[in-house]
């Protein structure tokens, strides 16, 4: 229960780290023109919104990184015992391996006895072929 919360809140902080990221001014913009930068009488002060927005994302990622790392410890320590205590369900790859049945010796078949192997017998060469005459041409 506490690591689903846990990660409830990790998602958050990575949506809110997001979201202020985005919202910050880029190299050439103005300071904080969505919340009216510039101007002494805003909601962040005189300092507008740049400097709120530098040290909430701070303080985000810090707490993005200590929840990342603590997440880590806790999957490696349970991963450790794991191994220990019972053994991964590995379904059918993990069932023994059934012994084959043997198969009755007259249901083999085997190979015809050949003689042994003696010298190939001479093949006599074919006979040269006499040359062909051409047909006489028939008169029309």
């Amino acid at each position: 229960m506490l690591l689903q919360l846990i990660t409830v809140l990790y998602v958050l902080i990575a949506i809110a780290m997001i979201a202020l990221i985005l919202m910050q001014r880029g190299a050439g913009a103005q300071a904080g023109s969505g919340f009216g930068g510039g101007a002494s009488a805003t909601v962040f002060g005189s300092r507008g919104a740049s400097n709120f927005l530098s040290k909430s994302t701070k303080w985000l990622a810090i707490a993005f990184f200590a929840i990342s790392l603590g997440m880590a410890v806790y999957a490696s320590k349970t991963a450790r015992q794991g191994t220990v205590d019972a053994k991964p369900d590995l379904g059918v790859m993990g069932q023994p391996l059934a012994p084959a049945p043997a198969a009755p010796a007259a249901a083999i078949p085997t190979a015809p006895a050949q003689p042994a192997a003696t010298a190939p017998a001479a093949v006599p060469a074919p006979a040269p072929a006499a040359p062909q005459q051409p047909a006489p041409a028939q008169a029309q």
